[in-house]
């Protein structure tokens, strides 16, 4: 039995980190897949379980070599997805959560057409402003730029 892919994406701070936690706290049989990243852990982040942090070097190294399902560059940093771990979770018939920026989401959808993908829109403009600022981890300019980023 094939497990299902969820692919879920949203604007930085529209709260789909948050959605997915209460998610998996509610339904069994359901993962996370863990990206590959090479941004510096956040307060509380463990390597490993929220992101493999990888330097800039191995994450180039990876792609190169075709490992990952997909990759974007975020506000100066790289994301990507294992390609060979995801599809072992799905054969193994687990259900897996990615939660990934749009472009990670458009690229997985051309490989998993029969995806489930949901977009998470916040519920306005200075809700996602506010809760940017509330994170307390991004400077104005950092901010400004997901703003831009979010209402393109």
């Amino acid at each position: 039995m094939i497990g299902t892919l969820y692919i879920v994406s949203a604007p930085s701070g529209a709260g789909k980190t948050s959605l997915v936690k209460a998610l998996l706290e509610r339904v069994e049989g359901i993962s996370v897949s863990v990206s590959h990243t090479t941004r510096a852990p956040r307060p509380g982040e463990r390597d490993g379980q929220d992101y493999h942090f990888i330097d800039r070097e191995r994450f180039e190294a990876l792609v190169a070599a075709g490992e990952f399902l997909e990759h974007a560059q975020v506000f100066g940093n790289f994301y990507g997805t294992a390609r060979a771990t995801l599809v072992e979770q799905l054969q193994a018939g687990e259900d897996v959560i990615l939660e990934i920026d749009w472009q990670g989401a458009r690229q997985v959808h051309a490989a998993f057409p029969e995806a489930v993908k949901v977009f998470i829109l916040p519920p306005s403009r200075e809700a996602l402003y506010r809760r940017l600022r509330a994170r307390g981890q991004d400077s104005e300019a950092v901010i400004a730029r997901r703003m831009a980023e979010a209402v393109s």
